[in-house]
């Protein structure tokens, strides 16, 4: 199959790479705003370079699928572009900036044959397969509390920040996903909080650099989100599930970014890992495997932009929730 990647930026230069190692991709068909960026990694996978992003939709492109890594700005009309032309789209999280927008996207495309699988990478992770598993089986017994985080290494560049969403939106919203995932369960009620102590341009677009969040779940199970961008021990992605039975970890490993001071305790030994494509690296790898499985036909999309929605709304929640400093039930956000 031939495969259109628009945005080759970070993750977009990553998924290139790892799409040409896949036995049932014949062709990249590699398009940018920046086209000489284009051609530099088209050249580094034996791939094809477009002048723009939208000739990936002309007839001499001739691709099968598309899989968008460009700024989120551009994600909304590129995937009614991919789905009106009849084309499974692969998208890197968010559908849009907002849950308007977002909505929007799901009308567009509501009733469409081609399937949209929105990249939430975490649902291919080796550890948070496993505590789905774990509850689904009833191994835990009943859950009562999850607390999950996600903290990085160091603050992304300050031009991206007024357009991330911020740190809710762009980054707590893996979690919520997960969660969401992990649980089979829903979020009825959200009390958030938020704080500045490192660079400035955080407070400057309205965004914070650390964050907090309790999040009720439909089943009276109580969910801690934490994240920051500043956790220089290493990229540090976690989720605890406790149940009434057993309690389980995700991401305590080797390489877990925390140190402990008591006495005689070595563990964890190895060297933290230092950005989230390293963390997460495998479950890019299956994430993509199961794109191309989607394009193939021999399974549904995994992540729906239903599912990226919900998550979003739960974002969306907090942030009003951190501005109002109450509680905040997900009613007021989804009719």
């Amino acid at each position: 199959m031939r495969i259109g990647l628009a945005g080759v930026g970070r993750i977009g230069s990553f998924h290139a790479n790892t799409l040409r190692q896949l036995p049932e991709v014949e062709t990249l068909v590699l398009a940018d705003v920046d086209a000489a960026r284009a051609k530099q990694v088209a050249a580094t996978v034996r791939g094809e370079a477009l002048e723009r992003p939208e000739d990936l939709f002309s007839g001499s492109a001739r691709i099968d699928a598309l899989v968008i890594c460009t700024a989120t700005d551009a994600h909304a009309s590129l995937i009614v572009q991919g789905v009106e032309a009849g084309i499974p789209v692969f998208c890197e999280k968010p559908v849009a900036i907002d849950a308007g927008q977002t909505r929007q996207v799901l009308q567009r495309i509501q009733g469409a044959r081609a399937p949209v699988h929105i990249g939430f990478q975490r649902r291919f992770d080796a550890g948070y397969m496993a505590a789905r598993a774990a509850i689904q089986e009833g191994n835990l017994g009943w859950v009562h509390t999850l607390r999950a985080c996600t903290f990085d290494v160091s603050p992304p560049p300050a031009n991206y920040v007024p357009t991330s969403g911020g740190l809710f939106r762009d980054c707590s919203v893996h979690d919520f996903d997960i969660l969401r995932w992990v649980t089979g369960r829903e979020v009825v009620e959200v009390y958030a909080v938020g704080q500045n102590r490192g660079e400035s341009f955080f407070r400057d677009a309205g965004d914070v650099d650390t964050n907090g969040a309790l999040l009720t779940m439909d089943d009276g199970a109580i969910a801690l989100v934490s994240a920051t961008r500043y956790n220089a021990g290493g990229h540090d992605v976690r989720l605890e599930v406790l149940g009434s039975k057993a309690s389980i970890a995700v991401g305590l490993d080797e390489r877990t970014a925390l140190r402990s001071v008591e006495p005689g305790i070595t563990f964890p030994t190895g060297k933290p890992y230092p950005l989230f494509l390293d963390r997460f690296h495998d479950a890019y790898v299956r994430e993509l495997e199961a794109f191309v499985d989607v394009v193939a036909g021999r399974r549904q999309s995994p992540c729906t932009v239903e599912d990226a929605l919900s998550s979003l709304l739960i974002a969306e929640a907090c942030e009003i929730s951190r501005h109002q400093h109450r509680p905040v039930k997900m009613t007021e956000v989804t009719q």
